[in-house]
């Protein structure tokens, strides 16, 4: 690379562009290992040249003098450093302050959560790790205020709550403060969040405040989880952006100072200090938005080009996708980190163990197996590697002796090593990029792979499924250059009403707010695009839509009042003596089980009770969520909720309906209305309520135990609450009424053994919002109408109200209910576990048959990837199909036998998935594998986990998994009739059973002391 002089009043150096048409740039991005710094001369057409200069310095200890060396490199030659216009940095700093769990750059947080009744039980900190909640758990206030769905007030705020828990805030000195509120994202009328900051600022004015809205989506626990990693980051980043502001300062650099975000957008440094937490996963961004720049800057690739980009590091390999917009495809919408769920942008990257350093073993006999990684030298590899004289085979050893790599190290060292084993290593590279870019793919066409990083060596020219291999000149400088050419966006998450107005219509509307955010961030209005648009219909609600749309254009070199607004609330001083108030005692990591301990587990169980631990609630939780079969909304809620009260005490037991004499009433129902509302206003206690209601209005003193409405999704978990010690403690019983999860109320086997159709098992009903409202139904006309009645007083009540239905015998439940469910959601959850820390991911498929009691009632239907998802509301229900294409040949990446699918297969769905239509594209008739009522169930093969319906989105790589229906279902016409494909208007598909139906084995039965 050249270096650059910049002549004031004369043409750049590359001699075509004059000073008013180019635009110059640094960019650094400082890695664990190096510091890399590059100058761009930007114009409109790009100019080949327009990488001036750039540097590699390693990263020092005090991250300034990397960053300084670097910089002071690409610009030595430049003679006038005011002709820059902006430095533009990423950093590792923040993220890597929470990974380490560095005490000294975190503060303790306060939490103030305005939720009215709801969430109390699943507080603030309930999803933190162990010893991360001990650094940083402040105290914690839920307060009257949140939004419904529809925009109305749950509670107003109450400003003499909010002052007295300043009070307590500022009496034990707390530095930090995060405030969340219910549907904050929404709130454009009452800004309860922003009342609540005001009051706060003046109380407690030497305070770090960050306000939830101003952090990420939708998804109360997730944001509020963001908000207050960001708040305790806050001290720390304006330290640290003072740093860099220093730093430019002491190169004579006057050009403003930028943060790369993760998104590939740029924070100002007071935004920055605001939002540290926006930073986190720059680094992957940038490699990704400067493998793009190069493109078209080596490649004169035209803009909208769709490119995988692997970046080959020493240790691993980074691979992403990057749209045709030029930005890198965002990840699932919530993600961990450092045990953390959260739910803010960060780009869908897969790691593999593939680097330079990455140990090589042959053996190229018959039957022989080479193995590259994932182990690596790591930094090591200047004294361990053959090439550098050391005695370890690396990755790099062989791209030497294969000629692909001539200048680096002593190729005389590499002699020895055969043609044979070159090419066996080379194949196995081969397979492993093919396998895992095949899986970040969103479609069969060949795109091109963008090679960065100083391991492109490692990759060989050709691969399969692409449609060429570019390697870059300067490669080695791609995260800075993406640092260097980032753009500033503008982004709105909001639910709307479309019961007036189209949802492309409505889409226009937030797509403008959203260029107008930009525009007024600093974006160029000339310049702007819509980058990122989705309308996500609710579920069981008609008439809303939530839609996330972002826009993004190039800075065009002035900032507006907005950055300056912000700066005025960073508070400046850095009191690290303060950090922790001084009282920091860290508390031993949250116990992680091995395989082992999985094995070797055994649930308490005693005089026919099971007591729940932890571990019990994580495998039911996990195969509640899979028995949902795409529906009925994810349990962790609800499992939080559930943990938390063990933590604090609570006993929950399950019994087996078989322990109770025949007159014995049991006690059902579970949450009705859009699992989406839970994600966002957690549940209160409206089912309890619910519940209390229905007793009181029967007579009913006292119930032998509670029973899942439906096992599938968060109702499996539901009655679990009302079981607790602290509130009914009668236990729950192991079974449920559907078997899985059912759209309706009608749809459950109570109902099949009903002649008179009219819901003498479910009436009398009660419904309560869980804010004061409460209603009782008594009699219907048809079965049908329970449900359409409740769900539309369900909407007028915030559209998700707990419903409990007549208590029924169990005598009668003998009959009607599904036997042993929680044992079975347990145990899909601990097979799912145990494949997970048993490195037996890659067979999970067949794991999870297994725990449903093996090839005779169930079998993986197929094994493919998401290719296209359609979506509709239609009466409160989202309708829905995917489709899913088979996977390329994996190689050998997965151990043991694997049944190889071919085409597509194609999932109608009704909140819940309906039936599996496979194509075998071969010219032959598609045919239908499996339909409702017997289950069909999608997990994430990348991990085991459920999807439901809501996830499915393009590239995922899934698994779906068929098991046969209970007897309930499919013994008797009536049954038939309300579950099968009929029910959901498709009386075309006709039900064969996949296989014979066997009863769970009960968890009380196989474990009783």
């Amino acid at each position: 690379m050249k270096d650059a002089v910049l002549h004031h009043g004369h043409h750049a150096q590359n001699g075509h562009h004059s000073d008013e048409e180019v635009v110059y740039r640094l960019g650094v991005d400082v890695g664990g290992t190096n510091t890399d710094a590059v100058l761009l001369a930007l114009s409109s057409d790009h100019s080949k040249d327009a990488v001036l200069s750039g540097h590699k310095s390693p990263t020092t200890v005090d991250v300034m003098d990397g960053i300084i060396n670097a910089v002071s490199m690409v610009v030595k030659d430049v003679d006038d450093v005011s002709k820059i216009q902006a430095l533009s940095i990423g950093t590792t700093h923040f993220v890597n302050a929470l990974i380490t769990r560095d005490p000294r750059k975190l503060h303790k947080v306060a939490v103030i959560r305005l939720c009215g009744p709801f969430s109390r039980k699943c507080p603030p900190f309930a999803s933190f790790p162990r010893e991360l909640r001990s650094i940083l758990a402040g105290p914690v206030f839920m307060l009257s205020g949140g939004l419904q769905i529809d925009g109305r007030e749950i509670a107003p705020v109450i400003p003499a709550e909010v002052e007295a828990a300043c009070k307590e805030i500022a009496a034990q000195g707390i530095r930090a403060v995060a405030i969340s509120s219910v549907y904050a994202p929404i709130d454009h009328v009452y800004q309860q969040e922003e009342q609540v900051e005001a009051i706060v600022r003046k109380l407690v004015p030497n305070a770090h405040i960050t306000v939830s809205k101003q952090i990420s989506n939708i998804g109360l626990l997730d944001r509020e989880n963001a908000s207050i990693l960001n708040a305790a980051l806050l001290s720390y980043a304006a330290k640290t952006v003072r740093g860099f502001k220093a730093a430019a300062k002491s190169l004579k650099l006057s050009c403003p100072v930028f943060i790369t975000g993760n998104d590939g957008t740029l924070l100002t440094c007071d935004q920055a200090a605001m939002y540290p937490i926006r930073t986190f996963s720059s680094g992957p961004t940038n490699s990704m938005r400067g493998a793009a720049f190069l493109a078209q800057l080596e490649m004169g690739q035209a803009k909208g080009e769709g490119a995988l980009v692997v970046d080959i590091g020493g240790t691993t390999s980074d691979i992403g996708m990057l749209l045709p917009t030029g930005f890198p495809r965002q990840a699932a919408a919530k993600h961990f980190l450092c045990g953390v769920r959260l739910n803010f942008s960060m780009p869908d990257v897969v790691s593999i163990g593939l680097g330079g350093g990455s140990i090589i073993r042959s053996d190229t006999s018959a039957g022989g197996k080479t193995t590259v990684g994932p182990d690596s030298v790591g930094y090591r590899i200047l004294t361990e590697a053959l090439v550098f004289g050391g005695k370890t085979v690396t990755a790099t050893d062989i791209a030497v002796a294969s000629g692909r790599a001539g200048d680096v190290g002593d190729k005389s060292k590499v002699a020895h090593i055969t043609p044979e084993t070159v090419k066996a290593v080379e194949a196995r590279i081969k397979v492993m990029l093919e396998t895992v870019l095949d899986a970040m793919k969103t479609s069969a066409a060949e795109i091109p792979v963008y090679l960065v990083g100083g391991g492109a060596i490692l990759a060989p020219d050709e691969l399969n499924g692409v449609s060429r291999v570019v390697k870059f000149k300067n490669s080695g400088v791609a995260n800075a250059c993406g640092a260097a050419i980032a753009q500033v966006a503008g982004t709105v998450d909001t639910v709307e009403e479309i019961s007036s107005r189209t949802i492309p219509e409505v889409r226009k509307i937030i797509e403008q707010r959203a260029i107008d955010k930009a525009i007024a961030a600093g974006a160029n209005p000339a310049k702007v695009s819509i980058i990122e648009s989705e309308a996500i219909p609710i579920a069981y609600t008609a008439g809303r839509c939530r839609f996330f749309v972002k826009a993004a254009g190039e800075w065009q070199g002035v900032t507006d009042n907005v950055a300056a607004e912000e700066a005025s609330t960073v508070v400046e001083e850095d009191e690290e003596a303060s950090l922790l108030n001084g009282t920091y005692e860290p508390e031993d990591p949250e116990p992680v089980p091995t395989a082992k301990d999985i094995l070797e587990y055994r649930p308490k169980v005693e005089n026919g009770e099971w007591t729940l631990s932890e571990l019990d609630l994580e495998f039911i939780a996990d195969g509640a969520y899979i028995l949902g079969c795409g529906g009925g909304g994810s349990p962790y809620h609800r499992y939080l909720r559930l943990r938390e009260g063990l933590r604090t005490g609570e006993v929950v037991k399950v019994i087996d309906l078989g322990s109770l004499p025949d007159e014995a009433l049991i006690g059902w129902g579970g949450g009705l209305g859009s699992p989406e509302v839970a994600d966002e206003r957690l549940s209160g206690d409206q089912y309890l309520q619910a519940t209390q209601e229905l007793l009181k209005f029967m007579g009913i003193k006292k119930l032998a135990g509670f029973a899942a409405l439906e096992i599938g999704g968060g109702n499996g978990m539901v009655n679990m609450t009302l079981s607790s010690s602290k509130v009914f403690g009668w236990p729950t019983i192991d079974g449920d009424f559907m078997g899985r999860a059912y759209p309706t109320s009608w749809q459950t086997t109570p109902n099949v053994y009903d002649d008179t159709h009219r819901c003498a098992n479910l009436l009398p009903s009660s419904i309560s919002s869980g804010d004061g409202n409460v209603m009782f139904m008594t009699r219907v006309k048809h079965d049908r109408d329970h449900d359409a009645a409740f769900r539309a007083c369900c909407t007028e009540m915030g559209t998700s109200v707990g419903c409990a239905l007549r208590p029924l015998t169990a005598g009668y439940c003998r009959k009607a209910m599904i036997h042993n469910t929680v044992s079975l959601a347990w145990r899909i959850g601990r097979a799912v576990s145990l494949a997970r820390k048993s490195a037996q991911i890659g067979n999970v498929g067949n794991i999870i048959v297994d725990s449903l009691g093996g090839k005779e009632t169930g079998k993986v239907l197929f094994n493919g990837k998401i290719i296209d998802v359609s979506r509709n509301i239609y009466k409160g229900h989202t309708i829905g199909r995917v489709t899913i294409q088979a996977l390329a040949d994996d190689g050998d990446l997965t151990d043991g036998p694997v049944e190889k699918y071919k085409g597509t297969l194609v999932i109608p769905f009704k909140n819940e998935n309906l039936y599996c239509e496979h194509d075998p594209q071969d010219g032959s008739k598609p045919t239908v594998l499996a339909s409702v009522p017997d289950l069909i169930m999608v997990v994430d093969a990348q991990n085991g986990a459920a999807l439901g319906t809501p996830d499915y989105k393009y590239g995922l790589r899934v698994i779906v998994i068929g098991v046969t229906a209970a007897p309930q279902w499919t013994d008797t016409e009536r049954g038939l009739e309300i579950g099968d494909c009929r029910a959901f208007g498709f009386p075309e598909v006709k039900y064969v059973p996949l296989g014979k139906y066997i009863k769970p084995k009960s968890v009380i039965e196989e474990f009783s002391a």
